[in-house]
């Protein structure tokens, strides 16, 4: 069993953040491009993952493009990665994506809902239909026919390829998440479960 941070309660990090005065001249490069916090702080999912320079290189224009530049509206990709965070108990995606899904418009309730059956009232039914496909992808690999021709209702062929791509993604990062054990950053702290 690991141990927890007497603070937050968490399991300590499997891999901590490279510090600083650790960092050579192509990691100050490839943090020099990552978002920022408050404070002009590095989150800790990137200056962990910076430990593997080729593939955080790779990793960052990928998941910019699903977060930054996807064809989904925000108010569905945010409530696809809080299911996705919800299903896999990653608790940094989780608490990372909050303020996220509030700034796209997702209320409290419907934050709360997340936690839930996709049949609770107060979803729309394209809610309903993506609380689905991303309980399905996590269970499964894969969406019924019913869930895909529901979306397909709705989204074109690369929303729908987004829509898996985005849970996929999302599912990868809260593995190495979990597994590394990656502490919430500061400022983003949700309340213990």
């Amino acid at each position: 069993m690991s141990q927890r941070n007497e603070v937050t309660g968490q399991p300590r990090p499997r891999l901590i953040p490279l510090p600083e005065e650790q960092w050579d001249a192509r990691t100050r490069e490839l943090l020099a491009v990552t978002p920022h916090d408050a404070g002009n702080r590095i989150p800790n999912i990137f200056t962990t993952l910076v430990r593997h320079p080729d593939l955080y290189e790779r990793f960052l224009p990928f998941g910019g493009q699903l977060l930054l530049r996807g064809r989904l509206p925000e108010e569905l990709r945010e409530l696809l990665i809080l299911r996705t965070a919800w299903n896999t108990g990653a608790r940094y995606e989780w608490g990372r994506h909050l303020p996220l899904a509030r700034a796209a418009g997702l209320t409290d309730a419907d934050i709360d809902r997340i936690t839930e059956d996709p049949e609770t009232p107060g979803w729309t039914g394209l809610q309903r239909h993506l609380i689905r496909a991303a309980d399905e992808l996590n269970r499964e690999a894969t969406m019924s026919d019913a869930t895909w021709e529901a979306l397909a209702d709705h989204f074109g062929d690369a929303e729908l390829i987004e829509i898996t791509m985005l849970v996929g993604q999302y599912h990868m990062v809260a593995f190495f998440l979990n597994a590394t054990g990656v502490e919430l950053d500061p400022g983003f702290d949700i309340p213990r479960s």
